[in-house]
């Protein structure tokens, strides 16, 4: 784990506080603390940091109040719950509410040691992937890759599009982190998660007095991504007296907060995505066309992983080598034949169901080598045996070329493993010269690849 790593601690006991600092700092943590409700929301407030430890009992009211504030700050923040009043209804209320663990007191330190570089680990995957979805194959995420350095570069606001699943928060992170406002916060928030009453506040702010429970002055998300980037994900749930709201604060670039007479300048970039089709929602009348114009100044148009099998080995390994590593556990490599099933399967799911299934394959496969016997029953029977796999020639087209000789590589591998290694017999089976097979083996490496199938094998 890199040293440097902010862990909030929030727990109305010193000496629990005092025991975790001494903890997290041994594990190379730097650790922020807070004793009280109040406390941890203006921690959250003024610093995000990369996870945080509550307790669900505190002074000042319930730990759940600084996880519904955190889950509007950041839906990915790890979030751990930690109490010594253990019920099964406080857990179910706990991870209803978006937690991410839920552990008890006294604290198993080994256990916990493995939670927290789990999650931790978790928390750097969406900016390794972001850079894994730039190493590309398909003309279609092509055009995606070229674009995000050169949009990274400018203030422009872009409209990710694409269905639910493909990335579209990871590229938005992944923009922001190529732009100069990088060391400002990355900000997001799910337009359709919250009531309308609620939305306006998270976003514009609030006064103290201004409603009912406003008890404080709040900043809200745009004042709190200053200098850096705000998402709006799931925009075409906005209500349309919203999506008047928000279009004036990107015309004159300044926020009212709720209650205030007072407009308040800021400088946030903006970001938007949308798994529908927002031309189609102008023309249904349900989204402001002043709006669609003013978010559409840039369109990425993400494709579906169906439309990238030329991605998808290279997204699987990745997602192998991350869960070996978040884990703790020796690498592990995927089979040829499992390669395959899964290229032929649909993904409805896109990215996210793919980084799932490996998640739990990985979790569950024995030994160094992930077989298709090792992949989900509804994966192998997507369409038949895998022998009956037919590809299908993606909208786009492909790289005729790359993907004829990932399938010689592929035949060859299979072929070596039949044969034991023999390559004189494997190029027999192939049909091909000895030559010819010596030379593509060399090129490809194909005799470690086998030499580890066969030492798992054994």
């Amino acid at each position: 784990m890199k040293r440097g790593k902010r862990i909030l601690v929030i727990d109305d006991e010193a000496s629990i506080r005092n025991l975790l600092s001494i903890f997290l700092e041994d594990m190379g943590c730097s650790v922020l603390t807070a004793d009280s409700v109040s406390s941890g929301i203006d921690s959250l407030r003024s610093e995000l940091p990369d996870l945080v430890m509550c307790d669900l009992k505190l002074p000042d009211g319930d730990g759940l109040e600084i996880l519904a504030f955190a889950r509007k700050r950041s839906s990915s923040l790890p979030f751990i719950i930690i109490t010594a009043h253990t019920t099964p209804k406080n857990a179910l209320e706990s991870m209803q509410a978006g937690a991410t663990e839920y552990i008890s007191k006294p604290f198993i330190f080994d256990e916990l040691r493995i939670i927290l570089k789990e999650l931790l680990s978790a928390r750097r995957s969406a900016s390794e992937l972001g850079d894994t979805m730039l190493v590309t194959r398909s003309p279609a995420m092509a055009e995606v890759a070229e674009l995000i350095p050169r949009l990274a570069a400018t203030p422009t606001t872009v409209l990710i599009s694409g269905e639910s699943g493909v990335g579209k928060e990871i590229v938005a992170r992944t923009i922001h982190e190529k732009s100069t406002r990088a060391d400002g916060p990355f900000l997001s928030v799910n337009c359709g998660a919250l009531p309308e009453g609620l939305l306006e506040s998270e976003l514009f702010g609030h006064v103290r007095g201004a409603f009912t429970g406003a008890v404080r002055d709040h900043k809200g998300l745009f004042a709190e991504a200053e200098a850096g980037t705000l998402l709006l994900d799931e925009i075409a749930e906005l209500s349309l007296p919203m999506q008047v709201k928000l279009l004036r604060v990107l015309q004159d670039r300044k926020i009212r907060p709720v209650g205030s007479h007072l407009e308040i300048p800021v400088d946030t970039r903006i970001l938007a995505a949308t798994n529908r089709d927002l031309g189609e929602e102008v023309r249904q009348g349900r989204f402001r066309e002043d709006l669609y114009y003013r978010l559409n100044v840039v369109s990425l148009q993400i494709p579906p992983l169906r439309r990238r099998p030329e991605d998808l080995p290279i997204l699987a390994r990745y997602f192998v080598s991350h869960y070996c590593k978040a884990f703790d556990i020796p690498e592990k490599t995927l089979s040829e034949d499992a390669i395959r099933i899964l290229r032929a399967y649909s993904w409805p799911g896109n990215v996210r169901e793919l980084q799932n299934i490996i998640e739990r394959t990985v979790a569950l496969t024995p030994g160094s080598l992930i077989s298709s016997g090792s992949l989900p029953a509804q994966l192998r029977g997507a369409q038949g045996s895998s022998e009956e796999f037919t590809a299908q020639l993606p909208e786009e087209g492909l790289d005729l070329e790359e993907y004829l000789n990932d399938e010689r590589a592929n035949m060859m591998r299979q072929a070596l493993e039949r044969c034991g290694g023999n390559q004189k017999k494997a190029a027999k089976m192939l049909r091909m010269t000895y030559r010819a097979f010596r030379y593509h083996s060399e090129k490809l490496d194909l005799a470690h690849t086998v030499e580890t199938t066969s030492r798992e094998k054994s």
